[in-house]
């Protein structure tokens, strides 16, 4: 006889210490005991007798029991053994428990993480932790679709920040890559969102490019009466077109004056851990002009570590606050010129301005990433002397236009 919802809730232990076994046919049974009441089905597989443990009731209900009972005579008729399915499904639901997208990011971030400069590091995490964690984080892996990736980006793109919606895509796409490398998932669902996100076009840094717009704000440095320091560090940030942080923490250690050459360590530079630990220094020719501005320096600064210390102490180099309060005291704003604009000053004008000199030595000289080989050349000791030329050259030009001339010739570099 077929049992009931009402029996099965009613039913007793009776004392037995084995508990009472109530049949509903197919050997799914219910084994009562002192302890609770369970779900069995006895079956047999390659000619042994095997129990199934569906479950407790009364989470399992009569009808969970018996519809466990028809999945099991199903595995059944495919010589499938139901006791083994259900450990390897339990085995997979744990698995999935913890493969879910926070769990492998925060691995692929321990991974990579030594090999990336702390800044992107810990950028990259801090991202993870506002955007994706939140929407994709308790998420098992495969169960990620394109759509719930595309939501996460959508966050930050209805916020306006753009950049950061590309960036989160990318960050996704490596943290699905190396689940796949890793046999998680199969598949990567973020190749299938190219295009889906607002384009986003990169905003330059601010910067003066045109020949008599410049020569103004040299005027205009020449002519600043703050602090000789910050008029210095304007001077060689246009004269050296190094990055800001490289010309503000330019230490007398890696000046030569008598060989006209600045030194940055590798550890300095723009690079990964590995870059900054086993990397090449990068040189810089320093012109006439840029000699005569560190000699007169020298008096003020050379007894520190620090060329262009900070105002509060000379412990530490100086602040990009400075740099950008002289810029704006002489009407030199955010939107006019920054400090990194003077980069792009000298690669813009460069280019358009003097003939003969190569692109890849300008990247070279911006210490960019060099493209193939010639590229990689310049960064070279036998190109040093052209290197030096283009610097000496670049800083005659910039007097040429700081003095006023009312033809801006093109120059060819000797």
């Amino acid at each position: 006889m077929a049992l009931t919802d009402t029996f099965t809730k009613n039913a007793k232990h009776s004392g037995k210490p084995s508990g009472d076994k109530h049949s509903d046919g197919g050997g799914l049974y219910l084994h009562v005991t002192a302890a609770g009441k369970y779900w069995r089905m006895a079956y047999r597989m390659h000619g042994k007798q095997k129990t199934l443990a569906i479950g407790v009731y009364p989470a399992v209900s009569l009808a969970d029991a018996r519809e466990a009972r028809k999945r099991a005579k199903e595995q059944l008729a495919q010589d499938i053994d139901p006791s083994t399915a259900k450990r390897e499904e339990k085995h997979a639901a744990k698995v999935a428990a913890t493969n879910t997208y926070e769990t492998l990011a925060r691995e692929f971030h321990q991974l990579k993480a030594p090999g990336w400069s702390e800044v992107h590091a810990n950028k990259w995490l801090r991202t993870s932790e506002l955007y994706l964690f939140p929407v994709l984080g308790d998420k098992p892996l495969e169960s990620i679709k394109p759509k719930d990736v595309l939501a996460a980006l959508r966050k930050a793109e209805a916020k306006g920040i753009l950049s950061t919606a590309h960036d989160m895509q990318q960050m996704a796409g490596q943290v699905f890559r190396y689940a796949v490398q890793t046999g998680r998932i199969e598949q990567n669902p973020v190749p299938d969102l190219k295009g889906a996100l607002t384009p986003h076009v990169a905003k330059n840094f601010a910067a003066v490019v045109e020949p008599a717009q410049v020569g103004a704000m040299l005027r205009a440095i020449e002519d600043y009466s703050g602090s000789p320091v910050t008029k210095a560090a304007l001077q060689l940030s246009a004269l050296l077109f190094q990055r800001p942080g490289n010309i503000r923490a330019m230490e007398w250690a890696w000046i030569d004056l008598d060989n006209a050459m600045m030194t940055i360590p590798p550890v300095s530079m723009k690079r990964t851990i590995s870059e900054k630990m086993n990397g090449k220094p990068h040189y810089v020719p320093l012109a006439r002009q840029a000699v005569a501005i560190l000699q007169g320096l020298q008096p003020l600064t050379g007894s520190g570590r620090y060329v262009l210390p900070n105002v509060r102490s000379a412990l530490r180099p100086m602040s990009e606050v400075t740099v950008n309060a002289a810029l704006k005291r002489m009407d030199y704003g955010t939107h006019q010129h920054v400090p990194h604009g003077f980069r792009a000053m000298a690669r813009t004008m460069i280019a358009e301005r003097m003939v003969g000199i190569p692109e890849a030595m300008v990247e070279a000289q911006l210490a960019h990433g060099k493209k193939g080989a010639l590229g990689s050349a310049y960064d070279r000791a036998e190109y040093m002397e052209q290197r030096r030329a283009m610097m000496q050259t670049w800083a005659n030009y910039l007097d040429t236009l700081r003095t006023g001339a009312q033809v801006i010739p093109l120059v060819k570099v000797a």
